[in-house]
């Protein structure tokens, strides 16, 4: 384990030259280059990791694979249906060690302190959604494992709008505190409000440039959200293969909960399903409304799928 550890610092300290990378804005490098400094400094000494092993033979280690997002887009369902599988060890809460600066400060030692305990033979994984729409994010990765296996669930653009509209509007609603309807954001001067930020978070293949800027798109597996609702089992056998797992989990592994409306889990005879707060019903949207929406995510999606060499179902 000492050896991987340091292995994983000498990777971070020895420099990499990647000739077809594209500059990058010379302002949010010196920021990026002086948060990096200090998160070697942190890190540059073998002494600086504290092997937390555990009596059975299990340890703390860095992800192997990361679900990098998008919000609302299934990242929840999708490690929990990820977690059948004995070879995984998954983080439970969402890390956010990438995109926040006081967490990414602290530097690796604490990224591993928030993993769980893993054998040797697990992958160890984490998720946190907001990592694919940070333009930081994929630097810093790439600089902490240049051949991460990334996962990244998308749903329809469009219903990925809802769906974060609905999660922040219930958020409000458990505080009692009020929140505008949907329209109040859709829409600014009787034209589509493109500057909503729940807009910007389905342009997917803006962000998605920035990642293939550091990894190359055969280390991003793509889930279908909108299938992995429908029809889970063969979007998880994909990520199986992608991982190199062996074949482990089923179709009897996934049961459809008809008062949920949505698929639930079964792990040795005990069944579980997510938590109440995953699919809540959208707010209503005027048929002219979500007609613009659609329309306007048509071009950013054609541009998405000719970047993966991919098509999705979406409007």
């Amino acid at each position: 384990m000492a050896a991987f550890l340091l292995g994983a610092v000498l990777l971070i300290v020895q420099p990499q030259i990647v000739p077809s990378r594209p500059a990058i804005n010379s302002n949010a490098e010196t920021s990026s280059q002086s948060v990096q400094r200090e998160l070697l400094k942190k890190t540059s000494q073998k002494n600086d990791f504290k092997e937390n092993v555990h009596s059975n033979g299990s340890c703390q280690q860095l992800p192997q694979t990361i679900i990098i997002g998008v919000r609302k887009g299934g990242t929840r369902a999708l490690l929990e249906m990820l977690s059948l599988h004995p070879d995984i060890a998954a983080a439970e809460s969402e890390v956010h060690f990438f995109d926040w600066e006081d967490h990414y400060r602290n530097g690796l030692q604490w990224y591993i302190n928030q993993m769980p305990f893993s054998y040797p033979h697990q992958i160890t994984v984490e998720k946190t959604p907001a990592y694919f729409t940070s333009p930081k994010v994929p630097e810093r990765v790439y600089n902490m494992n240049q051949s991460m296996r990334l996962l990244l669930i998308l749903r329809d653009p469009s219903e990925r709008v809802l769906s974060d509209y609905t999660q922040v509007f219930y958020n409000h609603m458990q505080k009692h505190k009020p929140y505008p309807s949907i329209e109040q954001f859709l829409i600014k001067n009787g034209e589509l409000n493109v500057d909503y930020k729940a807009i910007n978070r389905s342009l997917y293949y803006i962000h998605m440039q920035n990642w293939l800027k550091y990894f190359p798109l055969d280390h991003i597996h793509i889930v279908d959200g909108d299938k992995l609702i429908k029809d889970p089992f063969p979007e998880i056998e994909k990520v199986e293969r992608f991982l190199k797992l062996s074949p482990q989990i089923n179709a009897s592994n996934f049961y459809f909960n008809k008062t949920k409306g949505f698929y639930c889990l079964r792990d040795s005879g005990r069944e579980r399903c997510l938590h109440e707060s995953k699919g809540r019903a959208h707010p209503q949207v005027d048929t002219r409304l979500l007609e613009k929406l659609q329309e306007y995510f048509h071009e950013p999606n054609r541009k998405f799928f000719e970047l993966v060499g991919r098509t999705f179902d979406w409007h």
